[in-house]
């Protein structure tokens, strides 16, 4: 259940749950690199890589060239903007504002992208439990009209009150855009034992009761207890929840898998993949 509703600008209650970890990420050009399984992604697993990319610049093959991954699924949000992507798969397509881009790498695939500015951009990676992590790639495109919305809040996966996602992800896992006016409240109790939270804010300011401003992520402490926000100034965010994952993140330049074991099989595969992309001359 989601509820919003509009209110003058007062103190938040102060229940719920509370902010207990921020940051503004590093910078790598136009692409701020949020969330790293190394570091913010231990404390919010299943998801372990959070992109923000907003820049007036293009981005090409330097930032979204054809590179490999394995054991994890990407989201990208296009919130302004527009682009194209192909994957190893023979999926390819544009992009514009409100699409987004589901690619669940399995035990591997490659892709590559490029973007037109002005943009403003999430890429969220999700680490996938043992049943999906070698399990065959494949990709899902949506587009604004596809995608349904609980209130403010545009569901990308899983399910908020009604509004259920179409994408195939895994089970646990919600993930919402939210946009809010300012002056407005919203409370995002997530199902129980959904005990990850965080957000990563694109425009505006919040309070969740704690301050979080245009470019921060914060995360939130780990509870049932519901995620409340009041925007003091017209506000776009994204927030996850989730089940947390249970697994130790075995890492790779490009891929993270549950064991040593599933991490060299994605491995082998996405050479496998390499090999046969230069052979066609896709990848140099």
């Amino acid at each position: 259940m989601h509820a919003v509703i509009q209110t003058p600008p007062t103190a938040l209650a102060g229940v719920g749950r509370n902010v207990i970890f921020r940051t503004r990420g590093n910078a790598h050009g136009p692409v701020v690199r949020m969330v790293s399984p190394s570091d913010v992604g231990e404390m919010i697993k299943p998801f372990v890589f959070l992109d923000l990319i907003d820049t007036q610049e293009a981005i090409g093959q330097q930032g979204f060239g054809w590179h490999p991954h394995s054991g994890i699924a990407t989201l990208t949000l296009a919130m302004e903007g527009q682009g194209r992507f192909a994957e190893s798969i023979g999926h390819e397509g544009t992009m514009v504002a409100g699409d987004i881009e589901w690619l669940s790498a399995g035990r591997g695939v490659w892709h590559s992208g490029f973007a037109m500015p002005p943009i403003k951009a999430f890429q969220l990676w999700v680490a996938l439990p043992p049943g999906r992590e070698l399990a065959p790639a494949f990709s899902q495109h949506l587009s604004a009209d596809d995608i349904p919305s609980d209130g403010p809040a545009r569901v990308l996966l899983g399910r908020s009150g009604e509004a259920v996602s179409p994408i195939d992800a895994p089970a646990g896992v919600n993930y919402f855009v939210v946009q809010l006016k300012a002056g407005q409240r919203w409370t995002c109790q997530p199902p129980r034992d959904y005990r990850v939270g965080w957000i990563a804010v694109m425009d505006g300011s919040l309070r969740t009761p704690d301050p979080v401003d245009k470019g921060e992520l914060a995360v939130f402490d780990q509870s049932d207890e519901a995620i409340e926000f009041e925007a003091v100034t017209d506000a776009r965010f994204v927030l996850g929840t989730a089940i947390p994952h249970p697994h130790d993140l075995h890492l790779g330049y490009y891929s993270v898998h549950t064991s040593p074991a599933a991490l060299i099989e994605g491995e082998r595969e996405i050479a496998r993949i390499g090999r046969e992309l230069r052979a066609k001359g896709v990848v140099r």
